[in-house]
């Protein structure tokens, strides 16, 4: 079978209601979905047939999700695990994010597209390892090259193809690292959400290539002027995210500012043919813990923002 067409996923909740709405919205995506009310028995169906995805309660019985978790890496490094609580402490979901869990749900699901666009992630993540292996093996090349292979796929899972920046699953896990880290220094941390203004009549007028080129170019400007502590990612499309480490939201304002007037000030070509005037940005600024106390109200807050500048005129910091 192609590793693209393994569908096959374990969901394991107490919860028969859980386990209930999980199986339809990811059986009506295309996954094949086998289900489990206990930690024990999950393990048992894993241990028969190893799954690439386990979908996972924090809290149940005598075995919890993050002990699963750790018991089903120990079998198989390239299985993604996901794991859903309904207790969002940083605590669980930063314990669970250092075992190796891939990313995390909170019940109830306020929206179930949620469910299905975490999970088409790792499944990405998943192939993308797994055919990349099959490569590395058939080429049977020398320990050195071997290792620049290792390397070079380590990257391949954190890194965007298009920009060379951050990806969104590494962009979440950092953020849930520098939030915890932030919580435990009592200090502050900022994010800055971007979203290219005018970037749809760019493509629609002069196409996606071109549309590229344009991503290319901010990117690599984002790349050059950003500190070295800061992280600068791709959210997707043409959205951006920076976090900025020991950053007050005063001082996010006056960076978001700067690289706004950057780019307002750098002539991307043919932006002078768009109807709807040249390729600016809006910023939303979010900071830890004054506009959220976790990674997901941190998202949020700066989203709220970033669509604030959008409604409210576009290229400025909100």
């Amino acid at each position: 079978m192609n590793v693209n067409e393994d569908k096959r996923i374990l969901v394991v909740d107490d919860e028969q209601s859980v386990l209930m709405v999980v199986n339809e919205v990811l059986t009506d995506e295309g996954y094949d979905i086998t289900t489990a009310s206990s930690a024990e028995e999950a393990l048992s169906l894993y241990e028969q047939q190893p799954f690439q995805i386990v979908i996972t309660d924090i809290r149940m019985g005598d075995m919890d999700g993050i002990e699963l978790a750790g018991k089903v890496r120990d079998i198989s490094k390239e299985t993604e695990v996901i794991i859903m609580t309904s207790h969002a402490s940083m605590d669980s979901v930063i314990t669970a994010l250092r075992t190796g869990v891939y990313d995390y749900l909170i019940k109830p699901f306020e929206d179930l597209d949620v469910i299905t666009a975490v999970v088409n992630r790792a499944k990405e993540k998943v192939d993308l390892i797994l055919e990349n292996k099959i490569l590395v093996e058939k080429l049977k090349i020398n320990n050195e090259k071997l290792l620049e292979a290792n390397d070079l796929l380590r990257e391949l899972v954190t890194i965007d193809s298009l920009t060379g920046l951050y990806n969104h699953g590494h962009f979440q896990n950092c953020l849930a690292l520098e939030i915890s880290r932030s919580e435990r220094h009592s200090t502050q941390c900022s994010i800055l959400f971007m979203d290219l203004d005018n970037f749809k009549s760019y493509n629609d007028l002069h196409g996606h290539m071109k549309g590229d080129d344009l991503l290319l170019e901010l990117s690599d400007l984002l790349k050059s002027t950003k500190r070295e502590t800061d992280l600068a990612a791709r959210y997707g499309g043409d959205e951006f995210v920076l976090i900025l480490p020991q950053t007050t939201r005063k001082d996010a304002i006056i960076y978001g500012e700067k690289l706004r007037m950057l780019i307002t000030g750098k002539a991307f070509l043919g932006e002078e043919d768009l109807p709807g005037g040249p390729v600016t940005v809006s910023i939303g600024v979010a900071t830890y813990p004054e506009n959220g106390s976790d990674k997901g109200s941190l998202i949020q807050a700066a989203d709220s923002a970033l669509y604030t500048a959008k409604e409210t005129g576009r290229n400025k910091v909100v």
